[in-house]
């Protein structure tokens, strides 16, 4: 559907002070586009850099000015071009000005699809935003970008900003930066516009969505307090697992050159009352056996359906509870958001009050759910206060399914504060644990936290979607190496082992590794047969032998 098909403009900053991370910036745009390749492959995308000695764009031959804008890629559908051109960026001289590259964006959209396409239109803006934005002929800068956000509002597009910071702006003019970070705020308050900052190559390479995932409710109906008092909510899914793209079967027998083959394969079974017999059990003789001890239980579908529990669909709470008594390792599956219903005042004032009265009385709800009619299990979870810091969104909770006894897996381990007093850590030794603990916490004090989840990409998924585009232009191209800023997220940082050397050095001071005599002296038995082996010693030796293998095997 139309409706459903994104229209997407990169601007994007390749200017000097920019060269640093343009690296990252071209596999975070490359992963934009070989995902749309996989999953929205109607999507259209265009490209357009600034920084650049040259100028080239429609706005700069109509009206002049808009300097060191380059359009390299006109909007079109998305392909293995779109995915070279982000492989390999030109690098600027000149420093650019993100607000003239945002009108360039929006004046590309605007003449392509005018006030008819009712789809979805986006810019996505990567700068540093260190650099000064040139005076406005008319009016002051916020003068400006009010006139813009206005326009970008009347036309139904939204804006994403990421700007890169970090190392990079440790040199910068702090005025500047903020003058700049007021202008984009602008944007974030008047349009639809979400504004995110960075500071490593590894928040960069999650700071975008690379797919976007239309949210769905799962349930729309009522949240039962008790039989007299409901509050009408909708419930999403807060967080799931990425999975891998489905790979499907191929078939290469339909020529290349036949455009309505669908190159499927079907696959179908056949039971037999024997190997090797011609007869087929037809489906409607066939049913299923549930295995009792030594026997098979034949039980028909019809039965199977009768004996399933068939509850009404339905959210009621069932009780409050202390936020303490759940424990975190009882959350199961998903998270889901429960939020009030859209436009519903009385049901968001209702579910703020209760939001807020839990939280400030630590407390937590237990409910019960059927999210559909005719669903064959029930769902227990645990519902936790969401209370909202924008004004501009309401509170909501969070839900976390619990298990059943059924579920849970007991594991029964020896207190530490159990062993002897020899096997106990020292005061020079829990000391040195502790620094070693604290060297690698992932918020230092007076810095921003490393790898949150919003911004962390899964690197199995991105080197996935990686060797998938390499393959589509070498079919027999090797695995690409692990891509640098991906290693970071998987292997510890390098740089933070070589800063913190003495607290390693003491560590390993306060613990030897030592071996064990013991160990060393009670070699494990060889496992020796009940029955000696008789006749000559060729043969017993061909019996230990075999049991040394037998030990080693082990």
């Amino acid at each position: 559907m139309a409706r459903n098909k994104e229209r997407l403009v990169l601007l994007l900053d390749v200017g000097p002070s920019m060269h640093s991370v343009l690296p990252q910036v071209e596999s975070l745009c490359s992963m934009l586009l070989e995902k749309k390749l996989i999953y929205s492959k109607n999507d259209e995308v265009g490209v357009v850099i600034f920084g650049t000695q040259e100028t080239s764009n429609d706005l700069k031959n109509e009206m002049g000015g808009y300097n060191h804008i380059t359009v390299l890629q006109n909007i079109k559908v998305v392909d293995g071009q779109i995915v070279d051109i982000m492989e390999a960026l030109p690098r600027g001289t000149v420093n650019g000005d993100f607000l003239d590259a945002i009108v360039v964006g929006m004046d590309m959209l605007i003449k392509k699809y005018n006030d008819l396409y009712k789809g979805k239109k986006r810019l996505c803006l990567i700068t540093n935003a260190i650099n000064p934005i040139k005076d406005s002929l008319e009016g002051t800068k916020e003068d400006q970008i009010e006139i813009i956000a206005a326009q970008m509002v009347a036309k139904g597009i939204k804006m994403e900003s990421i700007v890169v910071r970090g190392s990079l702006s440790q040199d910068a003019d702090k005025r500047i930066m903020d003058e700049n970070d007021n202008l984009l705020s602008i944007f974030s308050n008047r349009t639809s516009t979400r504004t995110v900052y960075v500071d490593s190559p590894i928040s960069l390479l999650g700071a975008i969505k690379t797919r976007k995932v239309t949210p769905v409710t799962i349930f729309r109906g009522h949240l039962e307090i008790s039989p007299q008092m409901k509050i009408k909510v909708w419930v999403y899914k807060r967080t799931q697992e990425e999975k891998f793209p489905t790979l499907k079967k191929y078939s290469e027998k339909a020529p290349a050159t036949n455009k309505s083959a669908t190159h499927q394969i079907k696959v179908d079974f056949e039971y037999k009352i024997e190997e090797g017999s011609s007869q087929v059990i037809p489906p409607e003789q066939r049913i299923k056996g549930y295995r009792y001890g030594p026997q098979v239980v034949p039980i028909s579908a019809a039965e199977l359906d009768s004996v399933k529990f068939k509850p009404e669909k339905g959210v009621k709470l069932l009780a409050f509870t202390d936020a303490s008594n759940i424990l975190r390792h009882y959350f199961m599956k998903d998270v889901y958001l429960f939020t009030a219903e859209p436009g519903n005042r009385k049901a968001a004032l209702a579910v703020s009050a209760i939001a807020r009265a839990m939280k400030e009385m630590n407390k937590v709800a237990i409910l019960r759910c059927v999210w559909r009619q005719g669903q064959q299990n029930v769902v227990v979870g645990v519902l936790t206060p969401n209370i909202s810091e924008n004004v501009k969104i309401p509170d909501s909770f969070h839900f976390n399914v619990l298990p059943f006894v059924e579920d849970v897996r007991e594991y029964q381990f020896p207190s530490l504060s159990s062993f002897p007093a020899s096997c106990q850590p020292n005061e020079e030794q829990q000391k040195a644990a502790d620094e070693f603990v604290q060297m690698l916490s992932l918020v230092p004090s007076g810095k921003q936290e490393a790898m949150l989840p919003e911004f962390t990409p899964n690197p199995v998924l991105t080197r996935f979607y990686r060797h998938l585009e390499v393959k589509s232009h070498k079919p027999d191209a090797a695995v690409p190496p692990l891509d640098e800023t991906l290693r970071r997220i998987t292997e510890p940082d390098p740089e933070l082992f070589s800063q913190n050397k003495a607290i390693i050095d003491a560590l390993h001071q306060q613990f030897h590794l030592k071996e064990n005599p013991k160990l060393k002296k009670s070699a494990r038995p060889r496992r020796v047969s009940r029955e000696e082996p008789s006749g000559s010693n060729e043969d017993g030796n061909a019996a230990d032998v075999a049991d040394a293998q037998a030990v080693n095997s082990v």
